[in-house]
């Protein structure tokens, strides 16, 4: 709407007489009115102007009010603008034809002042809620994005876990998910996970993973007793149709072993700091679907300056090319990192994988450790 501005109103008649009754109702009401004589016109002065509402004749010379409501409503600029439909046809099927287009309304000539600027009035004060319901749904929705975010811990909350992240959500609730776990004072746990769907249970749902990550992944549970405990509960909370895929790495800095736990997620990507870069490509199911799912798991001996990387498969998957081409990009930017520090590189290996094109088409997450 456009506040003290006064509301906009395209009306689209071929007849003079009626765009002069039109415009002399309305405009007496401080509205501000627009006039057209044919479709053509109609729809550039509709995306100039954005009115708030349109009055639209059906029975037009060569475009009629059929053809112009389709175009209107296929142009992303004026979708969203309410139209009424002014006519002298009564028959059902048109009233069925128009409001299958997207009318909201009709008006049948011989038409009287008083109903146009009823209708009008009506209609501009539907549209009103209508608008400050999406503003109030998105606010909401930002909120939750907000607190998703706050969920997440930064590299300089934990520097003892010497990480690095790149966090991208696409949506107002991203499937996406991390989180960095302090297990005792040498050994760390690093987890990446990606949701079905971007709904709203999603951001309730992350909360939830973060809280089972910090109750089962302690000290006293291998990597594989963990994930299989969070997987029993998963089974039991989630929603009918929701899963997700996970990678879990448990890293003892002392003792130098890391040990990674698949479910159903793209390999995780070790970098030797001596050495040639491998994919731990591990067979798993995903979490949150049955109850004796089987886990992929790999432990292994790393050195000093090695490095992981963690990752959603927003990074590898693009609709253009396959996953397998992903892989190998993400592997050769991953080793052009090694000069920049850990905390550096996620980002940087974000950049560098979409540096060709339009950005993520999905939410995207990187972890990058370093040993």
């Amino acid at each position: 709407m456009n506040g003290n501005s006064g509301y906009k109103i395209l009306a689209v008649d071929d007849s003079p007489v009626n765009l002069g009754i039109i415009n002399s109702v309305l405009s007496k009401e401080d509205y501000i009115v627009f006039t057209a004589e044919n479709g053509p016109k109609a729809r550039e002065i509709a995306e100039r102007e954005v009115p708030d509402l349109i009055l639209l004749d059906i029975m037009m010379p060569e475009e009629d009010g059929f053809e112009v409501i389709t175009q209107l409503k296929t142009n992303p600029k004026t979708s969203g603008i309410s139209v009424i439909f002014i006519t002298g046809v009564s028959e059902i099927d048109a009233k069925v034809k128009g409001f299958a287009l997207g009318a909201v309304d009709y008006i049948l000539k011989p038409f009287h002042p008083k109903e146009v600027l009823a209708r009008v009035q009506i209609h501009l004060k539907l549209s009103a809620a209508t608008n400050s319901l999406i503003k109030a749904q998105a606010q909401k929705l930002k909120q939750v994005k907000k607190a998703q975010k706050e969920l997440l811990i930064l590299p300089k909350s934990l520097p003892e876990a010497n990480f690095g992240v790149s966090f991208n959500s696409l949506h107002e609730a991203g499937g996406d998910f991390y989180d960095v776990l302090p297990i005792s004072k040498n050994i760390f746990g690093y987890c990446v996970a990606d949701f079905s769907g971007h709904d709203l249970s999603t951001s309730y749902l992350t909360a939830s993973m973060k809280a089972l990550l910090k109750q089962n992944c302690t000290h006293l549970f291998q990597p594989q007793e963990s994930i299989k405990m969070i997987n029993e509960v998963l089974v039991e909370i989630l929603p009918e149709g929701k899963y997700l895929t996970s990678v879990y790495a448990r890293l003892n800095r002392r003792s130098r072993q890391l040990t990674i736990i698949s479910a159903g997620h793209p390999p995780a990507l070790f970098i030797p700091f001596n050495g040639e870069p491998q994919f731990i490509k591990l067979e798993g199911d995903i979490l949150g679907m049955f109850k004796d799912a089987v886990f992929g798991c790999k432990t292994m001996q790393v050195n000093s300056k090695d490095r992981i990387f963690l990752y959603s498969d927003g990074l590898i998957e693009k609709s253009n090319s396959v996953w397998t081409k992903g892989l190998d990009a993400l592997m050769h930017f991953s080793k052009e990192t090694t000069k920049h520090h850990i905390s550096q590189a996620p980002e940087i290996i974000k950049e560098l994988m979409f540096k060709d094109n339009k950005g993520p088409e999905d939410d995207v997450v990187i972890v990058g450790i370093e040993v």
